[in-house]
């Protein structure tokens, strides 16, 4: 009995080391996409004073990469937290009922295209109000004099605090005008402040930040002058041949280094094939083939209402299966994971009970 167990001990234990081996394979293959929402606020707390690289309700993050939690945060506003992997499905079905009724303004059980535009538009703004309310908070921890001003070296001085230094050895440094000892990545982000800092200074430019432009400086989707110099960060780094805009292949190209064989190629088809959507369909708003740096900023503002009606159809024609043009709500809970991250399953048995 002991001599037949131990063989199939064996095969279970190395089926389980090849299985970890294909799972880090699969994971090393990968361009670097974006954390968890659960993740992204562990890491905002740690580095509160320092540009996020995902803006909620915009749609690509500040890296070029497209925001993958975008539907769900222009059709939740700020309940993201409501339908988390353990919610129980009953209530998160109930809960996803009540979105669909306040979507739905006319009460005829379906969703137009013109109530989900307005319902974007409606949960863009909170998003906007969140971050304002985050701003205040951040402003104080970089302004502790309270004189409504910062300088640059003030928050450098913080900044370098966030990533381990020594205030005081920082601070006599800047005061000195002596050289600050940091690495080589710390330095390059430090210049690509600088250079936001800057831009982010309204005229007539003092090198100061008040508490509007310090929300600029972390959300340039709250101003028009930082979107336009995110717009061009963008496509500076996905640029190739250095005309200032970008073609397809440019946009859809994986990151250099990411993808080693064949292998990784095959699994990041379904991420070229987003982006390639995504280009051809709302990026590329004259279908020539290429996008213009006036393109891009059009599709990156968030409370642009033309974009929103786009977005609303697209969110439509996904989940619209009778193809009816409207969304209905067997079509949303069945769809649940789209809008919500969160599959829920039984949607036609409860549709009538949870809505």
């Amino acid at each position: 009995m002991v001599s037949r167990q131990a063989p199939l001990c064996g095969l279970a234990a190395h089926c389980l080391w090849f299985l970890g081996v294909i799972l880090l394979m699969d994971a090393s293959a990968r361009p670097a996409n974006h954390s968890s929402t659960r993740e992204r606020a562990v890491n905002r707390e740690e580095n509160e004073i320092l540009p996020p690289d995902h803006l909620n309700g915009v749609k690509l993050e500040m890296d070029g990469h497209l925001n993958k939690d975008f539907h769900q945060e222009v059709f939740l506003g700020k309940d993201m937290d409501g339908f988390d992997e353990d919610a129980e499905p009953r209530r998160s079905r109930r809960k996803l009922m009540v979105i669909f009724s306040k979507v739905d303004v006319n009460t005829d059980r379906r969703i137009s295209a013109k109530e989900m535009q307005r319902w974007i538009m409606e949960k863009t703004a909170e998003h906007f109000q969140e971050a304002v309310k985050e701003n205040k908070m951040h402003f104080r921890a970089v302004d502790p004099d309270g004189d409504g001003r910062v300088s640059w070296d003030e928050y450098k001085v913080k900044f370098l605090v966030s990533k381990g230094h020594s205030e005081k050895e920082v601070a006599d440094a800047i005061r000195n005008h002596e050289e600050l000892k940091v690495d080589e990545e710390t330095q390059e982000v430090l210049e690509n402040l600088r250079d936001r800092w800057y831009q982010a200074d309204n005229p007539p430019a003092d090198l100061l930040l008040t508490e509007d432009e310090f929300l600029s400086f972390l959300h340039p989707e709250h101003s028009r002058g930082m979107l336009k110099f995110m717009v061009k960060e963008i496509i500076r780094d996905l640029d190739q041949d250095g005309d200032k805009q970008l073609s397809l292949p440019e946009f859809i190209s994986l990151p250099v280094g990411t993808v080693e064989n064949q292998q990784g190629q095959d699994i990041d088809d379904s991420w070229v094939k987003d982006r390639r959507r995504e280009f051809e369909e709302l990026i590329d708003s004259n279908h020539d083939g290429t996008v213009t740096m006036e393109e891009l900023e059009n599709y990156m503002d968030p409370m642009n209402e033309y974009n929103a009606l786009n977005e609303a159809k697209q969110m439509i024609a996904i989940a619209d299966e009778n193809q009816n043009q409207h969304l209905e709500p067997e079509e949303v809970l069945k769809y649940s994971e789209f809008f919500t991250g969160s599959k829920l399953m039984d949607y036609a048995r409860n549709v009538h009970e949870e809505f």
